[in-house]
C-alpha cells in the first residue's frame, strides 16, 4: 500500500511539474508577441525619428517630421498590435480564409472570389496618386517591421500553427473593400429579395410592404413619405386562402450596420460647432478602431527644440489603413454613418442560348471575360472557382426566373476607392471638408463635419453613380438599352449639401435623409425606420443650448418611444381578452413599465417579443406561399414595413387576415400566447427574466470559439447586462452597437468624451487588452484626447 501511494505521489508530482513547465513554455510564447512599449527599435522607413506614446488605455500618439514618417510608424504600431485583425479584414475581402481556417472557410472563400477583389486592388492601387501610393509603401514597410520586431509570431497563429503573410499594398485597399462589404452588401441580398416579391406578389401588395417611408421619417431635407394604399379584396383576400401555410418560415430582422451622428452649430454653444458619432456594427475583442493620435512636425530650424505643428488628428484609424477614420484636427471635426443610397444594382444578363459564353451589351454582343480563382485551402486540396465578368461586373448570382445576375458595385468603378480621406487631416472648415469627402473612394455615407468657427454641414461622403434609362434601381434591370445602366460619377456640385441649416441642428441615423426628387439620386438602399433619428432630432430641439454631455447623454438615451404604441396594444388587448392568471401577471408588469429599454425591464423584453410575433405573422401570411414555389427565396429586411403592420392593426380590413384567424382580436391573442409560450419556455416565470439577461454583452474575440470554454472566458469581455435596442438612440443587443462614441468640439478637443468597447490592444498579456471597455458599459466616458503619455518608444531610422 506504501509502495502504491508513493507511485501516485511521485506520478503526481511529475504531472504537476510537467502541467507547470507547459503554462511556462505557453507563457513564454505568448510574451514573444508582445509589443514592445518602451525603450528604441529599429525602422529603417523613416526619414527621421519617431515616437509612439501610450497614455493608460493604451491610446496611441504618434509623432513625425512627415506625413510617410506617420504612415511607416502607424503601420508599425498596428502590426504589433492588431496583425491578426487585419490580417482576417484582407482576407475576408479577398477571400483568402482557407489558408488559415482550411476547410471551414471555404464557403466564405467561394463567394469572395466571385468580386475577384485581390486583383481590383492591385488594379486600383496602379490607378492612385502617386502621394497616396507612397502612403501604402510607407505604411507596408511600417507594418512588416512591426511584425519582424516581435520575437514571436503573434499568438493566433501559435494556436491555428500558421505563419502570418507579409503585408502588401493592396493589403489596405482590401481592407476598405472590407467595409464595402460590412456596409453595402446588406443592400444587394435585400434587392435580391425584393425582386422575388415583385414577380410573385399582387403589385398592390408589393408597393405597400416595400415603399421608402412614411410618417416615421424625420429627413434634413424635404418631409415624412405617404405610405401606399391597402391591397384591395380585389387585389388580394386572404380569407379565399384555403390551404394552411407554414408557420413563420421566416424571421422578421432588423439588424443592420449603421450609426448616430447629430451636430449643433456654434450658435447653441460657447462658439465651436460640437458633432457627435456612434457608429453601430458587430462588436469584437479588441475592438475594430484603433484609438490614435497623429501629430506631425516639421523643424523650423537647425535648433531641433522648435517645431511647426502641421497636422495634429485625434480619434481613431482602422488597423490595415494608414489614416484616421474618424477624428479632430483642432479646427474641424467629423463623423460618419451609413447613408443607405443605393450603390449596387443588379443586371439582368442576356446570354446568347447558342453559345452562353457570348452576352448582349450596351453595345453588342460580347463575350464573357472569365478569370479561374484559386482557393489554397490549409490541410487540404486548393479549389478552383472560375469568374465570369460583364461590362457591368462579375456576374453573382441569378433572378427569380433563373437569368444570370451581374453586380454594379461602386467599390468595383475606376475612383470608387481611394485615400482621399486623408486630406481631411489639414482641412481648416467644414466647407473645405465637405468638399472633400465627396471626393473620397469609400462607402457612402452620411458626412457630418463641424469646425471651430461653429459651422455645420451635411453632405455624402463617398462616389455617387449617375443613373440613366427608365428602371427601378431597387429591382434587377436590363440595361442593353443605349444610355442605361449607370453613366460616371456625380459632379460634387451636384451631391446634396446642407450647410448651416437656419436651426443649427443637423442629424441622421441611417434613415432617409432627403426628399423624394434627391431620392432619385442616392436611391433606396434600405433605409432604416425613421423612429431612431425622430427621436434624436427631437431630443436636439428640446434645448437651446449645449454642452458635450447633453450630446452624450442623447447617446445613451435608452427610451424606448417608438414601443409605447405596441405596449398600448399588448395592454388593451390583454384587458378585453378572458382572464388568466398568465394574463394578469403579464399585465401588472406591463402597468408598472417606466418606459425604458432598461436592464432592469421585464415588460419591455415582452412588448418587443409581442411586437415582434406579430409581424412574423403577418408577413408570413402575405410571402409564405413564396417560399413554397422557390426554395431559394429568402424574406428581405423591410426597414419600413411597421407602416404597413400597424396600418393594418389599426384597420383591420378582414380580407388582408389570413384565414386561420376568426377575426384580428384572435391573432393579436394568439400572438400573445406565443410569446407566453416562448417565454415559458425559457423559464416558467415569464417575468423571470429581465431584458438584462436576454441583452447582456456577448463580445468576443474571433477565435474564442474555437477554444475551450476556460480560455475563451479570458479572451472575451464579460457577460455585462446592457440597456437599449434598435429603434431609439442607444441601440444595443449582445454583440451590436455602438463600437464607440465621441462628442467633439474642434478646437476645444480637451473637453471632448471617447468611448469604445473591446478594447486597444489584441494580446491577452497586454496592460491594453480590453482597456476602455468597463467605461464603455457603466457610461463614464474617457477623454477625447489621449492622456498623459506612461511608456514611450522610440523609433529610429
Amino acid at each position: 500500500m506504501t509502495r502504491f501511494f508513493r507511485f501516485f505521489r511521485n506520478a503526481f508530482i511529475v504531472l504537476t511539474c510537467c502541467g507547470l513547465l507547459l503554462i511556462i513554455l505557453a507563457g513564454t510564447l505568448l510574451r514573444g508577441s508582445l509589443p514592445q512599449y518602451e525603450g528604441k527599435a529599429h525602422l529603417s522607413s523613416l526619414s527621421a525619428p519617431a515616437t509612439v506614446e501610450r497614455d493608460a488605455l493604451g491610446s496611441v500618439t504618434i509623432r513625425g517630421q512627415n506625413r510617410q514618417d506617420l504612415a511607416s510608424t502607424l503601420g508599425f504600431v498596428h502590426a504589433q498590435e492588431r496583425f491578426f485583425e487585419m490580417d482576417l479584414m484582407r482576407r475576408q475581402a479577398a477571400g483568402e480564409l482557407a489558408e488559415i481556417f482550411g476547410e471551414s472557410a471555404v464557403s466564405l472563400d467561394l463567394e469572395a472570389r466571385k468580386y475577384r477583389m485581390r486583383s481590383r486592388a492591385q488594379q486600383i492601387l496602379r490607378q492612385l496618386p502617386d502621394d497616396q501610393q507612397h502612403l501604402l509603401t510607407a505604411y507596408r514597410s511600417g507594418v512588416n517591421a512591426g511584425l519582424d520586431a516581435l520575437s514571436m509570431r503573434p499568438y493566433p497563429y501559435l494556436l491555428t500553427r500558421t505563419t502570418p503573410v507579409k503585408w502588401r499594398e493592396e493589403d489596405s485597399l482590401l481592407v476598405i473593400f472590407s467595409m464595402f462589404v460590412t456596409l453595402n452588401e446588406f443592400n444587394s441580398r435585400r434587392e435580391l429579395g425584393l425582386s422575388f416579391m415583385q414577380a410573385e406578389l399582387p403589385d398592390a401588395l408589393y408597393r405597400f410592404l416595400t415603399a421608402s417611408g412614411g410618417s416615421l421619417d424625420a429627413p434634413l431635407i424635404g418631409e415624412a413619405l405617404e405610405w401606399p394604399p391597402m391591397p384591395t379584396p380585389d387585389d388580394l383576400d386572404l380569407r379565399k386562402k384555403s390551404t394552411p401555410l407554414p408557420v413563420h418560415t421566416f424571421i422578421y430582422d432588423e439588424s443592420l450596420p449603421g450609426s448616430n451622428n447629430f451636430a449643433v452649430s456654434g450658435t447653441l454653444t460657447d462658439g465651436a460647432a460640437l458633432v457627435a458619432n456612434d457608429m453601430h456594427l458587430t462588436l469584437r475583442v479588441p475592438n475594430l478602431w484603433f484609438r490614435t493620435r497623429l501629430i506631425e512636425t516639421e523643424d523650423n530650424d537647425k535648433d531641433k527644440n522648435h517645431a511647426a505643428t502641421r497636422i495634429d488628428v485625434s480619434g481613431v484609424s482602422l488597423p490595415g489603413v494608414p489614416l484616421n477614420v474618424l477624428g479632430s484636427n483642432r479646427h474641424i471635426a467629423w463623423s460618419f454613418t451609413n447613408s443607405y443610397g443605393d450603390f449596387i444594382d443588379w443586371v439582368r444578363v442576356k446570354l446568347d442560348p447558342k453559345d452562353t459564353s457570348v452576352y448582349l451589351g450596351s453595345s453588342g454582343w460580347h463575350t464573357v471575360q472569365t478569370f479561374d480563382e484559386i482557393i489554397t485551402v490549409r490541410g487540404a486540396a486548393a479549389r478552383k472557382i472560375t469568374v465570369r465578368e460583364t461590362e457591368w461586373g462579375p456576374i453573382i448570382t441569378q433572378d427569380y426566373d433563373g437569368v444570370p445576375l451581374a453586380m454594379a458595385w461602386t467599390a468595383f468603378q475606376p475612383g470608387g476607392l481611394n485615400l482621399n480621406l486623408v486630406e481631411l487631416e489639414q482641412a481648416q472648415t467644414a466647407e473645405e471638408a465637405a468638399a472633400i469627402a465627396k471626393q473620397t473612394g469609400i462607402p457612402a455615407q452620411n458626412f457630418i463635419v463641424g469646425d471651430k468657427n461653429g459651422h455645420i454641414h451635411w453632405t455624402i461622403a463617398g462616389r455617387i453613380p449617375v443613373r440613366s434609362g427608365d428602371f427601378d434601381s431597387r429591382l434587377p434591370s436590363d440595361w442593353t438599352a443605349p444610355d442605361t445602366g449607370w453613366q460616371g460619377w456625380l459632379e460634387p456640385v451636384d451631391y446634396p449639401h446642407i450647410r448651416n441649416p437656419e436651426s443649427g441642428r443637423l442629424w441622421t441615423a441611417n434613415t432617409r435623409t432627403v426628399d423624394s426628387e434627391t431620392l432619385k439620386i442616392l436611391g433606396d438602399g434600405g433605409y432604416d425606420l425613421g423612429a431612431r433619428s425622430r427621436q434624436i432630432r427631437d431630443n436636439l430641439f428640446a434645448r437651446e443650448q449645449f454642452t458635450v454631455d447633453d450630446l452624450y447623454q442623447i447617446q445613451l438615451d435608452h427610451r424606448a418611444l417608438f414601443f409605447v404604441r405596441w405596449h398600448d396594444l399588448l395592454t388593451s388587448s390583454l384587458e378585453h381578452a378572458e382572464s388568466t392568471t398568465t394574463f394578469h401577471q403579464m399585465a401588472s408588469v406591463l402597468k408598472n413599465w417606466d418606459g425604458r429599454a432598461a436592464v432592469d425591464s421585464v415588460a419591455y423584453k415582452i412588448i418587443r417579443s409581442f411586437r415582434h410575433e406579430v409581424i412574423n405573422t403577418l408577413l408570413n401570411a402575405f410571402t409564405a406561399e413564396i417560399k413554397l414555389r422557390h426554395p431559394t427565396f429568402e424574406l428581405p429586411r423591410l426597414s419600413q414595413v411597421e407602416h404597413a403592420i400597424w396600418q393594418l392593426i389599426e384597420e383591420r380590413p378582414m380580407h388582408l387576415l389570413p384565414a386561420n384567424y376568426e377575426n384580428w382580436d384572435a391573432l393579436i391573442l394568439q400572438c400573445i400566447q406565443q410569446v407566453i409560450a416562448k417565454l415559458q419556455k425559457i423559464s416558467g416565470d415569464i417575468t423571470a427574466r429581465t431584458w438584462g439577461e436576454v441583452n447582456a454583452a456577448n463580445i468576443r474575440h474571433p477565435l474564442s470559439q474555437h477554444l475551450p470554454a476556460w480560455i475563451a472566458n479570458q479572451l472575451n469581455m464579460p457577460p455585462d447586462p446592457l440597456p437599449g435596442d434598435f429603434h431609439m438612440p442607444r441601440i444595443q443587443t449582445p454583440d451590436f452597437g455602438a463600437s464607440q462614441r465621441s462628442v467633439v468640439a474642434p478646437g476645444k478637443e480637451e473637453e471632448g468624451y471617447f468611448d469604445m468597447p473591446g478594447g486597444q490592444s489584441g494580446h491577452p498579456l497586454s496592460p491594453y487588452y480590453g482597456s476602455g471597455h468597463t467605461h464603455w458599459v457603466s457610461e463614464n466616458p474617457t477623454p477625447f484626447l489621449p492622456g498623459k503619455a506612461e511608456q514611450t518608444l522610440y523609433l529610429i531610422p
